[in-house]
């Protein structure tokens, strides 16, 4: 692999990539990302083969360090990019592709066009009345579908510490919306 051969790369591919697969599995890297941080992890081997030294650690343990750390750097990253989006952006976005339509009218709800918008703003200002690290959570959680361990690993929190965020940030949010539906009856 080392010198470049394809014969050498094919099969230096085919030796690790269950390892890699596995590692990129384990850490918690979305399903969605997972395609691209192996193909990142192997162009990354590629490049850091003539740094492999046999004398200090073992080929696997190489492709081990070299999976992990790559691993961990896409899921930094797609934290990173959940705490961008807007909230609204988000919102918006799930209520045009009928997420939202899908699931009121899934539970027998009214699902008529015209009350999305207003839905929409008051879960909105019901989120953004969360503590700082509830809407943190919540917004990894609901808009970006992560687990609560990645979760804990992309914000660097105990994992109990991310599941209270989450819970007690969902009672806070059912009672907001609550307090407002019966000021408007």
């Amino acid at each position: 692999m080392a010198r470049g051969e394809e014969a050498g790369v094919r099969e230096f591919n085919a030796r690790y990539a269950g390892l890699v697969w596995s590692i990129v599995r384990r850490l918690g890297v979305p399903s969605v990302e997972a395609e691209d941080a192996v193909q990142d992890i192997f162009v990354e081997l590629w490049r850091s083969a003539d740094r492999f030294d046999a004398s200090i650690a073992s080929e696997p343990a190489f492709v081990a360090m070299i999976a992990r750390r790559r691993a961990i750097d896409r899921i930094r990253r797609v934290s990173r990019q959940a705490d961008g989006v807007a909230l609204s952006e988000a919102i918006e976005a799930e209520a045009r592709v009928g997420g939202w339509r899908g699931s009121a009218a899934g539970r027998g709800e009214s699902s008529s066009v015209s009350e999305f918008p207003a839905t929409t703003e008051r879960a909105v200002e019901a989120l953004d009345r969360l503590s700082p690290d509830q809407q943190r959570v919540l917004r990894l959680s609901l808009f970006r579908g992560l687990s609560h361990e990645l979760i804990a690993r992309s914000l660097d929190m105990p994992l109990g510490t991310v599941k209270t965020h989450a819970r007690r940030g969902l009672i806070r949010l059912r009672d907001l919306l609550s307090e407002r539906r019966e000021v408007a009856t």
